[in-house]
């Protein structure tokens, strides 16, 4: 009986997940620290920027783990900001990692901040080059995002030097997402 209710609590917890859509990496997972406070950041938002951390690239989920702590640790002890800046990461293990998360707002672009929600893919992509489950993940984040009401299902995607003076999200980002629906020139 009792393994029974183990099956039947495994299969529910295992549709909860589906239903919620992709599998988020959360910050106690990665190692990362909590928020030294947080912003609410409202539904149905009109943008969704693409950056690049500029830093390493990590083909592991220990090495995702250890990269994302290094930017962790840069944006909030060298910048002094309240936490990571962006809401999602995107290691080159294909996993999505929990940075600020749903409804926080993010540091990732400046006035665009309540606007939008930021996902970031770990590495410089301006070497770096983009694998597949990567390009899978951030579609399929979007997809989740809109589906939650985090995204309004018209958003527009920009590459984070659209709303500011930078190179990111490096050229191989740019060229990658200048291809996918929603992208605005």
């Amino acid at each position: 009986m009792v393994s029974k209710v183990a099956l039947l609590l495994t299969v529910l917890v295992c549709s909860q997940y589906m239903a919620q859509g992709v599998y988020v990496v959360s910050k106690a997972e990665w190692g990362g620290r909590g928020a030294k406070w947080t912003v609410g950041l409202g539904n149905y938002l009109s943008y969704a920027i693409i950056h690049h951390t500029a830093g390493s690239y990590c083909e592991t989920r220990a090495q995702c783990n250890a990269v994302l702590q290094s930017v962790q640790s840069y944006h909030m002890d060298s910048l002094g900001w309240p936490d990571i800046g962006y809401n999602f990461l995107i290691g080159g293990d294909g996993n999505v990692y929990e940075g600020r998360g749903w409804n926080n707002m993010g540091a990732h672009a400046a006035e665009w901040n309540p606007y939008s929600i930021g996902i970031s893919f770990l590495g410089n992509y301006n070497w770096d080059t983009l694998e597949p489950n990567m390009i899978s993940a951030a579609k399929q984040l979007l997809q989740d995002a809109v589906n939650r009401g985090q995204l309004s299902s018209g958003y527009i995607l920009y590459g984070h030097r659209q709303v500011s003076a930078t190179e990111c999200p490096g050229t191989h980002i740019w060229n990658e997402i200048r291809g996918w629906s929603h992208w605005s020139g």
